[in-house]
């Protein structure tokens, strides 16, 4: 028995999220490897990833791993991986890990980015947020500083199946330009469903003035989310890197 390591990047646009959903007919990221590598090692398997990213959501560097009793090489694995995924899922390296490798539980730290626009695009909405107009950025980062340590973010997720801890060390969060892009580059050791989405919404209507840093802070405070908010399109955001 084998443990498999994968690095797989990936544009989730046409995809439900990451995760199998083996009851219905929606099309996810899982599925789609695990359907190349049964055919390739004639082997039921089954994908552990560091982070199950939601319908839309990409990856540059998402993280899996797997166990196969196969004698083939990983090398040889990815080339017939990539010959049968579609050219929206790219696996950039396979390598074989010690058996109590978990792509998981093993983990550190997770590294997400998200990236904005002003206007709507053609061209770049397909990987981009929008906030429609203008933002304080001064505003926002003094905001995304105060998200950095350890807080109950309830009130920034949406419920989880999972069994549900609130509470994620955020490491590091700030806002910066590259390009005509505006995007947020944000670690912890874990993150809560759609946690992400839900402070840029947040830190968005800080820059537009529709709420207040203070209402903001309440929040992370308590975890109570007593101003409505919405997740920030899932298109603008990459679970950029994981740290082991």
């Amino acid at each position: 028995m084998k443990n498999i390591r994968m690095a797989v990047e990936y544009d989730g646009t046409p995809y439900a999220g990451w995760q199998r959903q083996p009851h219905k007919k929606s099309v996810t990221v899982q599925g789609e490897i695990e359907t190349a590598l049964g055919m390739i090692l004639q082997e039921n398997i089954s994908l552990v990833a560091a982070g199950r990213t939601d319908k839309g959501v990409h990856a540059k560097a998402q993280t899996a791993n797997f166990f196969t009793t196969s004698s083939m090489e990983p090398s040889r694995m990815a080339h017939s991986l990539n010959a049968l995924l579609p050219n929206t899922i790219r696996v950039n390296s396979l390598s074989e890990a010690s058996l109590d490798f978990h792509a998981r539980y093993s983990a550190k730290e997770r590294h997400y980015r998200y990236f904005l626009i002003k206007e709507p695009s053609a061209i770049y909405g397909r990987f981009t947020g929008c906030s429609f107009g203008r933002l304080d950025i001064v505003r926002m980062q003094q905001i995304a500083g105060s998200v950095i340590g350890v807080h109950d973010f309830s009130a920034f997720s949406r419920k989880s199946r999972d069994s549900f801890e609130p509470f994620c060390t955020v490491t590091s969060c700030n806002w910066y330009y590259y390009r005509q892009f505006l995007v947020l580059q944000i670690s912890a050791n874990r993150f809560l469903r759609s946690m992400v989405r839900y402070l840029v919404d947040g830190m968005m209507r800080v820059g537009k003035g529709v709420l207040s840093a203070e209402e903001f802070s309440q929040m992370l405070e308590t975890g109570v989310m007593t101003s409505q908010l919405n997740p920030a399109s899932a298109a603008g955001l990459f679970l950029w890197k994981v740290i082991y």
